[in-house]
């Protein structure tokens, strides 16, 4: 279990890291620069150092494990594998733990959020008058927006007081707080600072990886669109603090549905330098990183430790390193194969080793697929390049780059198998004859199985379980410095973790159009769905088959989009293109159908060969729409127990 930091208090962040300014290079360094005191904001040098941590702040959070893992177990995307603990366990809601203000994971960005809105808001107040321009404050009003939809996201109304007053700098450290409604969150602090932001950011960024207009665009366009559904609560989910779900100025949910899909629809035609990457794998392969589809992203490098925020040979498992990777690569290297056909214990070789590639890197075990994402989130995995663009389904011999000098060893049927070659692959669909998973003669180690005539081991979709199952391979390592060996798998991830990408700005039009929006022509919420199937249907390389594919299946996937789009509809969508990224809770929870959707799921168990697939219910109640207050920061705060209790989110006292 984590250990909680029983100083956590609301306001100034005393002693909090600063990162430096100073460029070498187009990419937006962010380098430890000492520390950060309220005399920063008095100075041009201190300005810039608070803008650059502004950005690093990111790495807190975004390729933070436990957070990542806080906005995907629990939903139909992922469930907690076979080594998870209690941090995993309790976010599934399957009875194995009860979340509660202790052991719930999203006070990882309760703790980076507050401090950082501070700081923006010192920056906000005092930049001007060291004659930084108002491009660079508008980029301080975005991550105040952003920091707040975040945390109203996840917890419901929060202080805009930090001790300083209304989104005035605190210089003190406050110990007592009153928590705002939403609808004052959105109202007076995110629609405010994310329309400045719009104003007065250019249309490209200073620098790669700054925000820009078109970035601010989409997070207002998703703060209306959430904001409306928080308006309308078709389902009647609690919120808290408790208010009428009525807005300060008197506007309708439609009337923010509307301006969602508009402001969406104008960053759309509007991009500046971003835009749609020609086939999904592009989107997401490590050479191809920083693309112009990313908008947003927590960046890390592997040219030095000190910009990267931690070791390049061994991640610690904590913040800032980029480690949620690690989370759903299960332990692939337990798989053997035979230096002969006796298959005596003293001839088994581990032939897939660890290694810093996109479809291996560090395995821990935590998170795994449901069986449902395989059979029907991507059903389709002919014309739809992204189930082969989102998991590592084959898995290739590499002993070679391990100093074992066999050039060939045995596999499945013993088939002699080489570096490169299948020693196991994860089959697309259930093969018409049975496996034989018993392991009696060839004995893999995992409990895989094997089919007549194949070199492979195989296991099926209905075989995923708890302990083998499809790796996340968009979010697996990429190092340019492994040569010919296996590099340094260990290390946190030093590629971005990206977080927003242009794409989504399809996907709020569509959803706002869905619930009533007046679409531009072309740009119904049909069209803008078949933009992004559309480009999933174009291939270029096969990932799994590790091969040169060109094939566009563009007219079949367009063919196949229903002529009525649905919510339900775009959520699946929403899957299919950013599965495993980390926005699926957040997705569920902002159209109230988690426990609808996520209700239940399909996987065998956790022990090795365990391939009999089991259906497991959550239990979601209306409350945990909303995650607790962190119970460090209640142990922080100087007030009685009641108005303790007052604070806390209902159902978690």
């Amino acid at each position: 279990m984590k250990t909680f930091n029983s100083k956590l208090i609301i306001g100034l962040c005393l002693g909090s890291l600063m990162l430096g300014m100073n460029s070498c290079s187009k990419f937006l360094d962010e380098q430890p620069r000492g520390i950060f005191t309220p005399g920063d904001f008095k100075t041009p040098n201190g300005i810039n150092n608070s803008i650059v941590g502004l950005y690093a702040h990111l790495r807190y959070i975004y390729g933070q494990a436990y957070y990542y893992n806080a906005c995907l177990t629990g939903t139909d995307e992922v469930t907690y594998a076979q080594s998870a603990d209690e941090n995993f366990q309790v976010m599934d809601f399957t009875g194995l733990s009860t979340m509660t203000a202790i052991n719930s994971r999203a006070d990882v960005a309760w703790q980076a959020a507050l401090p950082n809105i501070n700081m923006a808001s010192g920056i906000i107040e005092n930049a001007l008058t060291v004659g930084t321009s108002p491009a660079i404050i508008a980029e301080a009003h975005f991550f105040r927006a952003f920091d707040y939809f975040l945390l109203v996201q996840t917890f419901g109304g929060v202080p805009l007081d930090l001790g300083g007053g209304e989104l005035k700098y605190s210089t003190s450290v406050e110990r007592k707080s009153k928590r705002n409604t939403v609808a004052e969150v959105y109202t007076r602090a995110i629609f405010p600072d994310l329309t400045k932001a719009i104003s007065d950011l250019p249309d490209a960024p200073r620098l790669k990886g700054a925000v820009s207009k078109t970035v601010a665009r989409l997070y207002l366009a998703k703060a209306y669109l959430t904001y409306a559904w928080w308006l309308e609560n078709p389902k009647n989910i609690p919120t808290y603090p408790e208010t009428a779900r009525t807005d300060p100025d008197g506007k309708t949910s439609a009337w923010y549905f509307q301006q969602a899909y508009d402001i969406a629809v104008a960053a759309i035609e509007n991009p500046g330098p971003y835009g749609l990457q020609p086939t999904f794998y592009d989107v997401n392969v490590g050479t191809n990183d920083r693309n112009n589809e990313i908008l947003l992203f927590a960046d890390h490098t592997e040219d030095s430790e000190l910009y990267n925020g931690g070791s390049l040979s061994y991640g610690s498992g904590g913040a800032p390193d980029n480690f949620a990777g690690w989370m759903m690569t299960w332990n692939y290297t337990s798989i053997t194969s035979s230096k002969t056909t006796a298959w005596n214990t003293a001839d088994l070789v581990n032939s897939v080793q660890r290694e810093a590639a996109q479809a291996l890197g560090r395995p821990w075990t935590r998170m795994a697929p449901t069986i449902n994402v395989v059979t029907e989130t991507f059903a389709d995995k002919t014309n739809d390049s992204r189930y082969d663009g989102t998991f590592t389904t084959v898995y290739r011999g590499n002993w070679n780059k391990a100093n074992i000098s066999n050039p060939s060893l045995f596999n499945a049927n013993n088939i002699p198998v080489k570096p490169e070659e299948a020693i196991l692959t994860f089959l697309n669909e259930e093969p018409q004859m049975p496996i034989n998973y018993d392991n009696k003669t060839y004995k893999s180690s995992i409990g895989a199985g094997v089919l007549p005539g194949r070199a492979d081991y195989v296991i099926s979709p209905e075989g995923i379980s708890r302990r083998v199952y499809p790796g996340l391979w968009k979010l697996g390592p990429y190092r340019t410095d492994n040569g010919n060996g296996l590099g340094q798998p260990n290390a946190g991830s030093t590629r971005p973790f990206n977080i927003a990408k242009f794409s989504e700005l399809y996907f709020i039009a569509a959803e706002a159009a869905v619930k009533g929006a007046t679409a531009k022509a072309g740009k119904s919420a049909r069209d803008l769905v078949n933009v992004i199937r559309g480009r999933a249907g174009v291939w270029r390389w096969d990932n799994n088959g590790n091969t040169a594919k060109e094939a566009n299946r563009r007219a079949e996937m367009l063919a196949a989009t229903p002529a009525q789009i649905t919510l339900n509809y775009i959520l699946a969508e929403r899957s299919r293109e950013y599965y495993g990224e980390g926005y699926r809770w957040y997705d569920l929870v902002r159209t109230q159908t988690w426990s609808d959707i996520a209700k239940t799921y399909r996987i065998a168990g956790s022990n090795v060969g365990d391939h009999t697939a089991t259906t497991f219910t959550r239990s979601i109640q209306p409350f945990h729409y909303l995650r607790p207050i962190p119970q460090g920061q209640l142990d922080a705060m100087d007030m009685s127990a009641a108005e303790k209790a007052a604070y806390q989110n209902p159902g978690y006292n």
